[in-house]
């Protein structure tokens, strides 16, 4: 049994006069434990694609299930981390992380403790009492990452987060993020317009091709470069020859 499974799934958005298809017949399965990254040109549905596996949007046709369980059952076990971080302004760092364990009835003593330490992990130690303002971008987007990793989702979504941040707090919070996600074995998804991040973060990385949006091609990451951090993975030969034939491939189904 796959622990995540898209089955046929097609989405159309309708207006009065028009039809829009952006998504036809997506298959693919993932195991527990698998990261794996969708790239493609802009138009090709990948972040509808990220809104259906959230339960946030019912497909037009098609199934998505985690454990055999439809996704509308599961939406719980679903983390959902995008490119703004959203903390909420008014409230304290704390405060925010521990939003998603509120809105479950999941704090308590246990919960609580866990996610602060969680927070000392990210390398916020000693920032629960200041609020978003007073942080930078990328230690943000580390108070969101706890915020979402608080409640013990199985399955993480990320929607480009780390697109609105400068080269080397992308390249520092890429490790971080990875080392978590391995470290707490938890299954992610990726919607990135960055092939070296693809490639550096995932396991397999499904290429998908515009209006409507299909899987074209499928590329297992080499055990080397999985291996390695996402850092040092960008440093490893096989690295420039699969970006290569990825870029090869993503100019190819643009032109098409």
């Amino acid at each position: 049994m796959a622990f995540l499974s898209i089955q046929h799934v097609s989405h159309s958005y309708f207006t009065k006069d028009t039809i829009a298809t952006a998504l036809e017949g997506i298959s693919l399965t993932v195991e527990e434990g698998e990261f794996i990254s969708f790239l493609g040109p802009s138009g090709c549905g990948k972040t509808t694609l990220l809104t259906i596996v959230a339960g946030l949007l019912k497909p037009t046709e098609g199934t998505v299930t985690i454990k055999d369980e439809p996704i509308s059952e599961m939406r719980k076990k679903i983390g959902y981390m995008l490119q703004q971080d959203f903390l909420f302004p008014w409230k304290t760092i704390k405060g925010n992380v521990l939003t998603g364990l509120k809105t479950q009835d999941k704090l308590n003593p246990h919960s609580e403790k866990s996610t602060l330490s969680l927070l000392e992990e990210m390398g916020l130690a000693g920032v629960e009492n200041k609020y978003p303002r007073q942080l930078s971008g990328g230690m943000r987007q580390r108070a969101a990452l706890v915020r979402t990793l608080s409640t013990d989702p199985e399955l993480m979504l990320l929607d480009e987060p780390f697109s609105a941040l400068d080269y080397q707090t992308k390249l520092k919070l890429e490790d971080l993020v990875h080392k978590i996600l391995q470290d707490y074995n938890k299954t992610a998804l990726l919607v990135t317009h960055d092939i070296g991040e693809a490639i550096a973060m995932s396991d397999r990385i499904f290429l998908l091709s515009p209006n409507p949006g299909k899987i074209a091609k499928m590329f297992l990451i080499p055990r080397e470069i999985r291996e390695l951090s996402p850092f040092n993975a960008r440093q490893h030969a096989l690295y420039t020859e699969l970006f290569q034939a990825i870029w090869k491939e993503l100019d190819q189904l643009e032109q098409e």
